[in-house]
């Protein structure tokens, strides 16, 4: 079986929002063995998505459409494909009460182009909407299959992986399991880690092995297919143990985690809190440890010093390290993260400072961090990276090292 994912909205072509429904189905797809072989955009005219759609069927089993399942005259969708498969739209009772019931409970008077978000083509298999109006739906005609799901992610992601990919995989019949594990890498690239893994890539049959990079990250999903869930687990857990001997150091956690979530939930397993001292990044570290739910247990709280004057006045960072050495330098990033640790009581600080460009600083290219580790029982370390990027994504990835090192140097802690 394979597939075509067909967005529909003008607003897709126009660049005012990007097309994330394609990528979040597709995943969903490939974890149930199901191939995607194109993504088509098409806006919001009848003859033009007709001409998709007829394009589509030449090409995949399962053609599945997201967007123009609204009240409003441009949302044609279900109109233009029950006119091309000669079906009709019937009212769906269900969804009717839902939307009845939610202007009821909101005081809204609802309008009669509300009503249009009930129909659907007839004889499709209803897709409930648990977090809007307008149902989705799924029905064969002849040898494929044809979905709607509605375009706001937050309404369809839900309904495609609680409802829509059980019902496709009840209509093609799919009897083998299909196990998926996402291993996140941090501080490898993505050529060095095919590199030290190639042989294992180019034996894959079953379970697969995807590389993927994006953002100063890696992932490499594993995919095993088996009739028995529990042994396809197994056949990953194989693959998982040959690649953790090769770069498991890199390897930071699972699936949909992230660096941030990562070092939150091991301070708290370890009982430890931090402090952060930040020149170059300027609170993004703090800001981000912040937007975790429950970090006020691990993090007391921070200062932003991007002046010199400010690191000698809040953090105590000697006149003569920033005289002789200078703000961008392993001895100043050595006082701040110790200092930080020191002043609010905390059992790590970690400190940021560098170029984020665009022009140097002290001397130091741009791209220059410095980023320093101050934990109870251990030696203060120093990290010097050099990225090269913009000054945003410097910032970004100044932060992101930041708490690979922190994992790294919590969990050699705990081993040592």
């Amino acid at each position: 079986m394979n597939a075509e994912i067909i967005a529909v909205g003008s607003e897709l072509l126009l660049g005012q929002i990007v097309n994330t429904n394609a990528k979040f189905i597709s995943q969903q797809l490939a974890g149930a063995g199901i191939d995607v072989y194109f993504h088509t955009v098409v806006g919001d005219n009848p003859a033009r998505l007709k001409a998709a759609i007829k394009i589509a069927e030449e090409r995949a089993n399962i053609i599945i459409f997201t967007g123009g399942l609204g009240p409003t005259k441009d949302d044609l969708t279900k109109e233009t494909i029950a006119k091309h498969l000669g079906k009709q739209l019937v009212m769906d009772d269900t969804a009717l009460a839902g939307i009845e019931l939610y202007f009821h409970r909101t005081n809204r008077i609802m309008t009669v182009n509300n009503r249009k978000q009930t129909l659907i083509i007839e004889g499709s298999h209803v897709l409930p909407n648990n977090h809007g109006m307008a149902p989705g739906m799924l029905l064969k005609k002849g040898s494929r299959i044809y979905i709607l799901l509605p375009g706001p992610p937050k309404e369809m992601e839900p309904m495609f992986s609680q409802y829509g990919i059980k019902a496709l995989s009840a209509e093609v019949g799919l009897k083998e399991q299909i196990v998926s594990r996402v291993l996140r890498f941090f501080g490898i690239g993505e050529a060095a880690l095919e590199t030290e893994i190639i042989d294992l890539i180019d034996a894959q049959s079953n379970p697969t092995i995807a590389p993927l990079a994006g953002d100063g990250e890696v992932t490499l999903r594993l995919t095993a297919k088996h009739t028995d869930e529990a042994m396809a687990a197994s056949m990953l857990d194989e693959v998982e143990e040959k690649i953790r001997q090769r770069v498991g150091q890199y390897i930071y956690g699972y699936d949909s985690s992230s660096l941030l979530e990562e070092l939150t939930k091991l301070l708290k397993e370890k009982k430890l809190t931090i402090t952060a001292a930040e020149s170059l990044t300027g609170g993004m570290f703090q800001q981000e440890i912040t937007s975790i739910s429950g970090a006020s247990s691990v993090f007391k709280g921070g200062v932003v010093c991007y002046a010199n004057e400010i690191k000698q006045l809040m953090l105590q960072v000697k006149p003569e390290t920033l005289e002789v050495h200078g703000a961008v330098s392993e001895q100043c990033a050595t006082e701040l993260a110790e200092n930080a640790a020191r002043i609010f009581g905390t059992d790590i600080g970690i400190s940021f400072t560098g170029v984020a460009g665009p022009d140097e600083l002290e001397g130091k290219p741009v791209g220059t961090v410095y980023i320093g580790i101050a934990m109870k029982g251990r030696p203060t370390m120093v990290e010097e990276i050099i990225l090269g990027g913009t000054r945003a994504a410097n910032r970004n990835r100044a932060v992101k090292f930041g708490c690979y090192f922190l994992i790294k140097t919590i969990r050699e802690s705990q081993n040592a």
